[in-house]
């Protein structure tokens, strides 16, 4: 694969191959049904009860200041995991870059196609296009939680990346929050879905992971209430 050149406007679909709780969940009700509106509210909702709200608002809209300063730091073809309703692939694109999303949620795949994106409906565990090629992936949106295990999460990025890539990651405004949990996506009424494994991870917790797996760390920042890590493949 190459970068650097425009993206392909024509939105490809590829066949869904993941864990069934984690994709019935964010395939199904009411997270299908907030992407398809623009708006929440919508939350995480551990066993304990306990929520954290997701910014669907934010994500359906345009990429805004922080989400572009990231944007910047992509090098070669970029691979957005857990890619939602496609705004950081529409921006990708009109930065020149070849991007692609993945994403476990039909609805989120077909609002990334509405906007003119390339993405498929895979989990980031199943066999991708580019394996072992990709310049640069992102885990943007909370997306380190992902499996519900950082360090099995970090392993895989490696297998994605080309040597050297880079991949760019957004944590937890509390550098040293490292969660694993299950929860379920619910909505206003209350009604949770599927039970998932799901992970939160601060700036200092990542950094510790990416170190034991054998990632370098090149940037930290934060930015607009938000905070972000660049680590390098081997």
């Amino acid at each position: 694969m190459s970068g650097g050149t425009a993206a392909a406007t024509t939105a490809r679909v590829g066949r869904q191959r993941t864990a069934p709780a984690a994709g019935h969940a964010w395939s199904a009700d009411p997270y299908a049904d907030a992407l398809r509106a623009g708006r929440g509210p919508l939350f995480l909702r551990r066993a304990d009860g306990w929520l954290l709200p997701l910014d669907v608002e934010r994500w359906c809209a345009e990429a805004d200041a922080a989400d572009l300063e990231v944007l910047r730091r992509c090098e070669g073809p970029v691979l957005d995991v857990g890619c939602g309703p496609g705004r950081l692939v529409a921006a990708l694109g009109a930065l020149g870059h070849r991007a692609l999303g993945i994403d476990v949620s039909e609805a989120a795949v077909a609002h990334t196609a509405g906007r003119g994106g390339q993405a498929m409906l895979r989990s980031v565990f199943d066999p991708l296009p580019g394996t072992g090629r990709w310049g640069t992936a992102l885990l943007m949106d909370g997306n380190l939680g992902i499996g519900g295990d950082p360090p099995a999460l970090l392993d895989r990025m490696a297998q994605l990346l080309a040597p050297g890539g880079r991949l760019l990651a957004e944590t937890v405004p509390y550098p040293d929050v490292d969660e694993r949990a299950l929860v379920q996506v619910t909505d206003a009424h209350g009604a949770p879905g599927v039970p998932f494994a799901w992970a939160r991870v601060g700036t200092r917790a990542l950094l510790g992971h990416a170190s034991a797996a054998g990632w370098r760390a090149d940037a930290e920042w934060s930015t607009g209430g938000r905070s972000f890590v660049s680590l390098r493949a081997k």
